[in-house]
């Protein structure tokens, strides 16, 4: 096993608490898609107000498909999402705090999940405001609708017409900081620090902080330890090395 890889199994082996932060890269990979690519010139806060998604539910439901949906239900979690789900079973990973909206920590099987940028197992109804927390809503091929009224149903993170967005968001990146400032070890994973500074200025000042990158960011300069490799070959030597 690579010295680096080492000392990343060191650090987990004596931590009490280690936090996994993941981002895009270990997403995109796989088939997930920028919502600019899909929507293109549209403006998006059009595309996620209610008005729009009344007139064009079925229209809103391909964009998502296209961008979202296949990946996360036709392609599935990726080795990196699943070693992670094994490594919280095992006790080496407290939990997860991600950017991606896909849910496929979940889907993978990790159980102690932040989705500060909320998710698609988090739904509001445009007319009567019932909540869903149900990904699988999305898995249907069509779009998902309100049990009480019929109305389509929209991620609640995504409803840019409502103060619940705002609300939610919020209450998302509160829990993710809070997870951050108890952990001894935050290892960052296929990000580039997407609204890192709201989570990251709870962490302790004796807190390791490890970066799981093949690419060069803005972590390079506060990390502990850099490891610029494939995360799926970090985590497959952690386990099986």
């Amino acid at each position: 096993m690579k010295s680096e890889y080492l000392l990343l199994k060191e650090y987990m082996d004596q931590s009490d608490k280690t936090i996994a932060v993941t981002g895009a890269g270990i997403s995109y990979l796989y088939g997930m898609r920028r919502l600019k690519q899909t929507v293109g010139t549209i403006n998006a806060r059009h595309i996620f107000s209610p008005a729009y998604v009344r007139k064009s539910p079925e229209k809103f439901y391909e964009l998502m498909k296209s961008a979202f949906l296949d990946a996360t239900f036709v392609k599935g979690p990726s080795a990196v999402h699943k070693q992670l789900a094994q490594l919280e079973k095992q006790g080496k990973i407290y939990g997860i705090v991600t950017q991606n909206l896909d849910c496929l920590h979940t889907i993978a099987g990790s159980e102690n999940v932040v989705e500060f940028q909320g998710s698609f197992r988090d739904n509001i109804c445009i007319d009567c405001n019932s909540h869903c927390y149900d990904y699988r809503v999305w898995n249907e091929g069509h779009m998902p609708r309100c049990e009480k009224c019929g109305a389509p149903l929209i991620p609640t993170s995504f409803y840019m017409d409502s103060k619940t967005h705002s609300d939610v968001s919020t209450e998302n990146m509160n829990r993710a900081a809070n997870m951050i400032s108890e952990a001894d070890l935050v290892i960052i994973i296929g990000t580039t620090g997407f609204r890192s500074n709201e989570y990251l200025s709870k962490m302790r000042s004796e807190t390791k902080l490890v970066q799981v990158n093949p690419s060069v960011t803005e972590f390079d300069r506060i990390a502990d330890l850099n490891i610029h490799a494939d995360a799926a070959e970090v985590f497959d030597a952690i386990l099986n090395g």
